[in-house]
């Protein structure tokens, strides 16, 4: 029996991005954020009852490493369906494979660093664990640091120290209702 290799051939990542008119076309990742172009994104929030699991983005990341951010974020490949992107993401960065439930659908565009921009439509996903049993294991080239905290005590933060949370996970704080958690 051979095995099948699943891993994407060398080259630039392509993700959908979106026309005017609603269709998707296939944009490499990185022009998308410095062209600031409107493209499909996932994010993931991993709960235990009203903690919330974040991540501190690595050191080496292209754009607000160090910052912290929700659970976990991406893009769909080209192809790819949202929720299989999300979940893909969620055992790549953080080791952990749980069952993920859809939320809203946000757009935002927002600055993030070295003048790259994040015009993103992200499909929101939600997903409970009980965090005394659930095993997570960070890829250090994706994750610095994660914790727990409650939605309060992160507004409270981003707005005290903004520039230790990533912009976008700052829009989702301050515009919590739309996430459909």
């Amino acid at each position: 029996m051979s095995v099948i290799d699943r891993s994407l051939p060398p080259g630039p990542i392509m993700i959908p991005a979106i026309a005017a008119d609603g269709s998707l076309y296939p944009v490499e990742k990185l022009s998308a954020h410095v062209d600031g172009q409107l493209h499909l994104a996932v994010s993931v929030f991993l709960f235990d009852g009203p903690f919330l699991l974040i991540q501190q983005r690595a050191a080496g990341k292209y754009h607000c490493a160090l910052q912290w951010a929700n659970t976990c974020c991406s893009h769909p490949h080209w192809g790819e369906l949202p929720e299989v992107a999300a979940r893909r993401r969620l055992r790549e960065e953080l080791g952990v494979d749980v069952p993920l439930v859809g939320g809203g659908l946000v757009d935002y565009r927002a600055e993030v660093t070295d003048g790259l921009v994040e015009h993103e439509r992200v499909h929101v996903f939600r997903a409970d664990a009980g965090r005394a049993s659930l095993r997570i294991d960070p890829d250090p080239d994706e994750v610095a640091a994660v914790r727990w905290a409650t939605r309060e005590t992160l507004q409270r933060e981003a707005r005290e120290r903004p520039q230790e949370f990533a912009p976008w996970f700052r829009i989702y704080l301050e515009r919590w209702a739309e996430l459909g958690l």
